[in-house]
């Protein structure tokens, strides 16, 4: 978009958002680029039929004369302008009981794909807003440890490029994966009862990397006392597990005691196929043992199982980090790769995941850096990718305002040091364009738009960058102040 058109777009936005209905009065029509005025205009007749229908005399009359103020202004054009239209009407009188009917329109900068008809007591803005943004863009990271979300903020659309589901096994506590106290386990030259395991022993554990038994050695154990624990019958076999002791299944799969099912097939002393033929939770006073082994399984009773949660913690970790590089591989490859449009990257999500993937070494450090925000969310998915920008909407402000605030401290600081290479005011920045010295241009909102238009020709032939600033900030104000347009110099001017 060219400073001019965004110049004229801002204006346009600021003077709509400043008016205000008493009620639903105000009237917003957007026409898409290619579609017959004519249609709109019939459109618009017809709804005036419908607020025939308004039950308060003053909204009826307001919107009724709306609408044919719309439909006379409409009526000029000889056809849709090639971007579309976007329309307005609506009583600006600031006085109870007068009216004020006023209509404007605007040719949108880039092709307008949504027809809208809407009353309100505001008119609506977002889609000529959201144009006015579309070259700035934010990479959305939401993340937790069942589910990654990537995607990109721009202008007011938030679109979802990539999502991942974990593999990480869901938290118990240390202790708590434990087997009845007369479980009999093997040893390497004996089978005994698990309360008489000792740390050192080698029990023996099955290798999934070579697909054999071997003996591997007890790391240490626990003594465990459970109100409740679930008898689980095979065949051949029965085992007594508190409700979250991990089983391994025939299909290279883990599941908890309590979410076992009959026919789940389990894995006997022989890696070979048991089914479950029935569970069945028992309600007492059950002592029960916890071990660790190296090989982080054992037999028990004839079955295979998992070993302590001491271990598993650290293969959750493990697992948890694989997902982390999973999402930022994608990550790194999708904002990388539109690195030069990408003002900042926000990241969230629930509990402390997301504060563990922002501080650990997975996103690029080039990307690393480009983190502005980290919020925490509800929600993961579609919906924490939406709260992510709801959260951050402040920041993003910000950013905006920050950017402009960043290039003005340039120019001041280049201005008070006397470095030659900061001009302003409308003489000196046109002979600095003559020479080609100019390498940014700053132009206030508030500066002349048809001088506007020949200094961005100028700067467009010699290769510099235009800049709008705004007044929102002392900066701004300090450039309208230096008579609306200075520069950053290439080089410095004798």
């Amino acid at each position: 978009m060219e400073v001019k058109e965004k110049k004229e777009l801002k204006k346009f936005i600021k003077e709509l958002e400043g008016i205000r209905g008493r009620h639903t009065e105000l009237v917003s029509v957007y026409i898409p680029a290619g579609y017959e005025l004519i249609k709109i205009i019939q459109h618009l007749q017809e709804e005036q039929g419908t607020a025939s229908n308004i039950k308060d005399k003053t909204t009826r009359t307001h919107v009724i004369d709306s609408l044919e103020r719309m439909i006379r202004h409409l009526r000029l054009f000889k056809k849709t302008p090639a971007n579309g239209l976007a329309a307005f009407a609506g009583n600006v009188s600031e006085r109870e009981g007068q009216s004020n009917i006023q209509v404007w329109s605007i040719e949108p900068p880039k092709p307008m794909k949504t027809r809208t008809y809407r009353c309100d007591q505001t008119f609506q803005l977002d889609l000529l807003k959201e144009m006015m943004d579309h070259d700035e863009v934010f990479g959305l990271i939401v993340v937790d440890k069942r589910e990654g979300n990537i995607g990109f903020l721009k202008g007011n659309s938030i679109i979802e490029s990539a999502n991942f589901h974990s593999n990480v096994p869901g938290k118990t506590t240390k202790g708590g994966q434990c087997i009845d106290f007369d479980s009999i386990v093997q040893l390497k030259n004996s089978q005994i009862k698990i309360s008489d395991v000792k740390k050192g022993d080698l029990l023996k554990s099955y290798n999934f990397f070579t697909k054999e038994f071997e003996f591997s050695e007890c790391l240490d154990r626990w003594d465990v006392k459970k109100n409740e624990a679930f008898l689980i019958k095979t065949s051949d076999n029965e085992i007594l597990a508190s409700k979250d002791h991990l089983f391994f299944l025939s299909n290279g799969e883990t599941k908890a005691t309590e979410d076992l099912g009959i026919g789940d097939c389990l894995l006997n002393e022989n890696a070979e196929e048991i089914k479950v033929d029935s569970i069945e939770l028992k309600k007492g006073d059950f002592s029960l043992v916890d071990i660790s082994v190296k090989n982080q399984n054992f037999i028990a009773n004839c079955v295979l199982v998992h070993n302590s949660q001491a271990r598993y913690a650290r293969i959750r970790e493990l697992a948890a980090k694989d997902f982390f590089n999973k999402i930022a591989s994608a990550a790194n490859k999708e904002f990388l790769e539109v690195k030069t449009k990408l003002k900042g990257i926000l990241v969230g999500g629930p509990g402390h995941t997301k504060n563990e993937f922002v501080d650990g070494s997975y996103l690029n450090q080039e990307l690393k850096d480009k983190v502005i925000a980290v919020q925490d969310l509800s929600y993961t998915g579609e919906f924490g990718l939406q709260e992510l920008v709801e959260k951050s909407k402040d920041i993003l402000a910000e950013e905006a305002i920050t950017e402009e605030k960043d290039i003005m401290n340039k120019f001041l600081d280049m201005l008070s040091k006397d470095t030659g290479k900061a001009a302003y005011g409308e003489k000196e920045v046109e002979e600095a364009l003559k020479l080609g010295a100019v390498e940014t241009i700053l132009i206030s909102e508030e500066f002349d738009d048809k001088k506007s238009e020949e200094f961005e020709k100028k700067a467009e032939n010699t290769g510099a960058v235009v800049r709008l600033i705004s007044t929102e900030t002392r900066e701004g104000v300090q450039l309208k102040d230096l008579g609306g347009i200075a520069a950053i110099l290439r080089f410095a001017i004798v």
